[in-house]
């Protein structure tokens, strides 16, 4: 463990130990004690508060990050002079470690701090920081992404959404269809709540099948969020009337299996929905303008699915349509 490190855990005990103030003293402490070392606690103090304290805190922490990886960089090329193989620290702080802060920082003035003077160029500006100091960062090339839907820049927006997500979503379906365990390939998948934003913004894009392969590993890791069960059934909604404003403005005939495919996606948004307004009473969720879409919804496409128990249950046969499922349909027919 590096020095940094045990020193920030050592701090962090004894506080614990020997105080019983609230979190927050605790860190402020750690600051008091040691300022200039250990980016941990100003990222934490971040996340406890809000709008410009909270940027004046991950700037802290930003700061200590790039004094320390100068120190790193500085005691490797001595170490290389010298002809010494550098000892690589997991623990150390990693550039990685830089962009994730300005990814706070910038998802401040994106939310908190959006009415302020100049916040959408100052959001922009910390994105780009976190792109420069890890440019594959999934989340930075969300919040890019987001920042430019925001500013009305919606095909190049997508493209950062698109890559993002590629960034991770083999590694989600990996985990998925092998139940993997291993570090590595979950490290690649980003924090649950963060899915549900990309899945939004899928949505958003009309990126419906790629919102689909979000929501179902969603469903697969944690199947009692109510906003999941939400966002799964609106996403098959959408498909549905996708694929009526195609067959009208086509104004042909519509095909057996056209038919069909409407119907499986009308039986799973039904069923998606039903379950999200079980979960919301079964949770006592406190969220009725989501509610209130739900069930008008579940209106229009004939009402709440009813499984052999009562309760309601998602049809073990159907699937909605997913990018995996386009490519196997291809395929398919390549093969014939």
């Amino acid at each position: 463990m590096s020095a940094v490190l045990l020193k920030d855990c050592y701090e962090f005990s004894i506080l614990r130990v020997v105080s019983l103030t609230s979190p927050f003293q605790v860190f402020l402490r750690a600051v008091e004690l040691s300022p200039d070392v250990g980016h941990t606690k100003y990222m934490y103090l971040g996340q406890i508060h809000t709008g410009l304290e909270a940027v004046e805190y991950y700037t802290r922490g930003v700061q200590v990050l790039l004094s320390a990886l100068d120190k790193e960089a500085q005691t490797t090329q001595v170490q290389a002079g010298a002809a010494a193989l550098p000892v690589e620290d997991p623990h150390l702080p990693t550039a990685k470690d830089v962009s994730v802060a300005y990814c706070s920082i910038a998802e401040i003035y994106l939310t908190d701090l959006c009415m302020e003077e100049g916040a959408a160029d100052k959001c922009r500006e910390f994105i780009e920081r976190a792109l420069q100091y890890h440019h594959d960062n999934p989340e930075a090339l969300q919040l890019m992404a987001s920042y430019l839907f925001s500013v009305d820049r919606n095909q190049e927006g997508k493209e950062y959404l698109l890559k993002s997500v590629g960034l991770w979503l083999p590694a989600q379906k990996q985990i998925a269809a092998s139940s993997s365990t291993e570090e590595d390939v979950q490290n690649e998948v980003p924090p649950y709540e963060w899915r549900i934003t990309t899945a939004k913004l899928l949505i958003e894009s009309e990126e419906y099948e790629m919102a689909v392969d979000v929501l179902e590993g969603l469903l697969e890791e944690d199947d009692e969020v109510v906003q999941v069960w939400y966002l799964s059934g609106w996403v098959c909604y959408l498909q549905l009337e996708k694929a009526k404003e195609q067959q009208e403005r086509e104004g042909r005939q519509v095909t057996e299996q056209e038919k069909e495919e409407c119907n499986a996606l009308k039986e799973a948004a039904r069923s998606y929905l039903t379950n999200a307004k079980k979960l919301y009473s079964k949770l006592r969720c406190d969220d009725q303008p989501m509610l209130d879409h739900v069930e008008q919804l579940i209106g229009e496409l004939g009402g709440e699915v009813e499984g052999e128990d009562g309760d309601p249950g998602l049809e073990e046969d159907y699937e909605p349509c997913s990018d995996d499922d386009e490519d196997d349909d291809d395929d398919a027919a390549m093969e014939h």
